[in-house]
């Protein structure tokens, strides 16, 4: 139970407790996750902290004496504890080059090209992942997004059902009477710019199953919001979510999800019997679907700032394995909660 303090120590409170959970469930169920930026400062550092309290088992790509000898410039004492691939001297370079000249020789890859694409750390994390070495990625410290995603959807794909890759923010208010304890589940806020009303119904049952796999969530309640409720206003973009509402309960029949619903609607109980009288989601929603990205990502950042909120991600949704992407400002504490996200979706994705 989530202890109900004042101002910040109530933030501090929640955040610690579901990051505590996140991190206890990942040390029950051990998970192997890729770090392809073996040699990066803050990504090393986070991965001897994981070692050492025995969060996930790690692959570390990169030159095995240039990681080791990082490790004892910064008294890393852990790091003989992971896996460390060099991608130069792999002896599984040609298994996996042939791998993934069979995914992508239809795409027009050759062999050739395949042999040199092993060689780059974030094409061979997804073949180790691929091929059943292992069970998450985390990178971005030193990569763009589309660095980062553009191999997991070569090789990796995305899940059955999906297919569009979206991120979702955890968010951690001081607003306790919101959500589940003040914590709430938002997205696309980072990846699809003007999703379509499929790609939206997607977009809602993948981030039903982060508020599930992650946040820990008991009953994901998802709303998708609009500037209307329930037919206030008539445009073409409010009919692009009620479709993505039919459609995301065909492909979820169990999900609790309604739409369309403004965001007071959404999670103001007093509202929301106003507004949609009747619905079971109106007034108790934890997860909240924008309907664009631009909306998304003004959405949690003003929540973060003007709220003062924590946001955990972004968190990558809809590949078939975890493939997660820091921010390149990341600290090395963001790098150790992501290794402990990416293991929790691992585990999710284990019994899809």
């Amino acid at each position: 139970m989530v202890l109900l303090l004042s101002g910040d120590y109530n933030l501090i409170y929640i955040a610690m407790e579901l990051i505590e959970q996140i991190i206890a469930r990942a040390k029950e169920n051990k998970q192997r996750i890729v770090l392809p930026e073996g040699t990066e400062e803050r990504t090393l550092k986070a991965a001897d902290r994981v070692l050492a309290d025995g969060v996930a088992d790690l692959v570390i790509i990169g030159n095995k004496q240039e990681i080791e000898g990082l490790a004892a410039q910064w008294g890393l004492k852990n790091i003989s504890k992971a896996t460390i691939i060099d991608p130069e001297n792999n002896p599984k370079k040609d298994e996996y080059a042939n791998l993934l000249f069979e995914l992508r020789k239809n795409k027009g890859m050759t062999i050739e090209e395949a042999q040199k694409k092993v060689l780059d750390p974030l094409y061979l994390g997804c073949l180790i992942i691929k091929s059943g070495d292992a069970d998450g990625q985390l990178a971005g410290a030193r990569n763009t997004t589309g660095n980062v995603l553009r191999p997991a959807l070569q090789i990796i794909k995305t899940a059955p059902g999906i297919s569009v890759v979206s991120g979702a923010f955890i968010m951690l208010t001081k607003t306790p009477q919101y959500g589940e304890n003040g914590i709430m589940v938002f997205a696309d806020c980072a990846v699809t710019p003007v999703p379509d009303a499929d790609q939206l119904a997607q977009i809602a049952v993948a981030s039903a199953g982060t508020a599930t796999a992650v946040a820990g969530f008991a009953e994901p309640r998802v709303a998708m919001l609009s500037f209307s409720t329930k037919g206030s206003a008539k445009h073409e973009v409010v009919d692009k979510v009620t479709t993505a509402l039919q459609k995301a309960k065909e492909l979820a029949p169990d999900l609790k999800i309604d739409g369309e619903l403004q965001a007071d609607a959404a999670i103001v109980p007093s509202v929301g019997a106003s507004k949609a009288p009747g619905s079971e989601i109106a007034g108790k929603a934890n997860v909240l679907v924008f309907p664009n990205l631009e909306v998304g990502n003004i959405a949690y950042k003003l929540v973060q700032r003007i709220g003062n909120a924590e946001a955990i991600g972004p968190i990558l949704q809809g590949i078939a394995r975890p493939v997660n992407d820091l921010s390149r400002g990341c600290s090395v504490d963001d790098v150790y909660k992501m290794i402990a996200v990416t293991a929790n979706q691992a585990m999710a994705a284990k019994k899809a």
